[in-house]
């Protein structure tokens, strides 16, 4: 049975839980359920915190899980990322008194406050920037006020709480991150590949179908190659014969973002009888 490690609150939650029903795995309902078993598809779910999933996965507790991949780099444990997911996405930065630092290599010397040690001490390992690692377990944009910290490594959404603090963020991204689906480094070590190919598949599936939307529309038949080229599909468009003999019949998956635009192109090349229909799974 496959061993999943999923995150029980925060808001990797909640969009971790969607994704796997729509791949078609059970879930908890119950909030306070720590661990729940889904027979139909022979695997087992465990809720956990998200910092800790990493490291049940790097030392081989648990099969697979879902997790920030800023928080898989902070733990250092044996761990790889197999698929980006495409929902918490956040940016990890440097921050600082306004007009005290303009790059990274300015903090040479001086202390940086943090939630993610491991990440930071990584990333300026990296690049032979020897500073002090603070580590801290919130607020850390109080802690430049407070003399902790000449300055801070954080996630960064608005950057409306760190104006209020009185800093600005300097230099470039520490990290983009972004919820992935991690296994131990070289594989699993029970047996479990097989399931894992599965889940994989599947949570592709529902990203390709978040993605896209199938557009059906008729045309006549001598404007399909100038249509097929503003639907081309993953592979090439389906066109199939109507009963009148100079139309056809097109149907291809377009990129959500986009369907108005296609729509209006579409339309105004000559198509008629435009629909949208929604993908709810696919495989590609």
């Amino acid at each position: 049975m496959l061993r999943v490690a999923v995150p029980n609150k925060g808001s990797l939650s909640e969009a971790a839980s969607a994704m796997l029903s729509e791949a078609g795995y059970r879930q908890r309902r119950d909030s306070r359920e720590l661990v729940m078993v889904d027979p139909d598809n022979d695997i087992e779910f465990f809720f956990l915190r998200p910092r800790d999933i990493a490291v049940y996965v790097g030392r081989g507790t648990l099969d697979v899980g879902i997790t920030g991949r800023d928080l898989l780099l902070d733990a250092e444990v044996e761990a790889e990322e197999l698929l980006p997911l495409g929902f918490a996405a956040s940016t990890f930065r440097f921050a600082g008194p306004v007009g005290d630092f303009a790059s990274a290599e300015e903090l040479d010397g001086k202390r940086l406050a943090t939630s993610y040690d491991g990440l930071l001490r990584g990333y300026l390992a990296e690049r032979g920037i020897n500073a002090k690692v603070v580590r801290l377990d919130g607020a850390v944009e109080s802690s430049v006020r407070l003399g902790v910290a000449d300055a801070i490594a954080d996630v960064v959404e608005t950057g409306n709480t760190l104006k209020a603090a009185g800093m600005e963020i300097f230099g470039d991204p520490i990290l983009k991150s972004e919820a992935v689906l991690i296994r131990r480094t070289g594989g699993t070590t029970n047996g479990t590949a097989k399931e894992v190919d599965v889940l994989i598949r599947r949570l592709q599936g529902v990203l390709v179908a978040r993605q896209y939307v199938l557009m059906d529309y008729d045309i006549r038949k001598e404007l399909v190659e100038k249509a097929a080229a503003l639907t081309p599909g993953l592979e090439s468009p389906t066109v199939s014969p109507l009963r009148d003999s100079d139309w056809v019949a097109v149907r291809s998956m377009v990129p959500k973002k986009e369907t108005n635009r296609i729509m209006d192109e579409l339309y105004d090349l000559g198509a008629r009888a435009i629909l949208v229909s929604s993908i709810h799974a696919c495989r590609i």
